[in-house]
């Protein structure tokens, strides 16, 4: 009886730089939103939000969070060998979430950030389904981010609505 051999080592080093990439991904989406933040125009400053819209402090811990919850995702994917078209829908997901910030904060472009949102709403659910196929872990790991996604959707309509 034949015992299989343990992964080379440089092989499990490799999950872990995978990983740190996974999460350096999601790190540059998280600062150029707090640039984004920071910068933001006195014309989105003006403008109305409803009372239910969080407060400021709240965002960077929640995207600090989610941001890593979609990294760990995206490594957990990658490690059951994922699809490409997977990781295109994952990249999509990132860049949309990366243009979302800058243009509702920074640019006060709110309609035009109204329909990045809502085409990411769609994206996530269907990166979810992709991501299932071979780590329901993966799909899981997106739930908080696609529900933080719709109430910012709400809030980002609301915003379009009363200005």
């Amino acid at each position: 009886m034949s015992t299989v051999p343990p992964p080379p080592t440089h092989h499990r080093r490799l999950r872990w730089q995978a990983l740190a990439g996974f999460i350096a991904l999601s790190a540059i989406v998280g600062v150029v939103a707090a640039l984004a933040v920071a910068t933001r125009s006195e014309t989105h400053n003006a403008w109305v939000r409803p009372s239910w819209a969080p407060p400021g402090w709240l965002y960077g811990p929640t995207w600090t969070a989610l941001l890593l919850l979609v990294a760990i995702a995206g490594w957990c994917y990658w490690r059951t060998d994922g699809e490409t078209r997977g990781f295109a829908f994952y990249g999509v997901c990132l860049l949309l979430t990366l243009l979302w910030t800058p243009l509702f904060f920074a640019g006060g472009a709110h309609a035009l950030a109204l329909a990045d949102v809502v085409v990411l709403d769609f994206m996530v659910p269907v990166t979810m389904m992709e991501f299932g196929r071979r780590s329901k872990l993966a799909a899981w790991l997106l739930v908080p981010y696609l529900l933080w996604l719709l109430y910012s959707t709400a809030v980002n309509a609301a915003v379009v609505w009363l200005n």
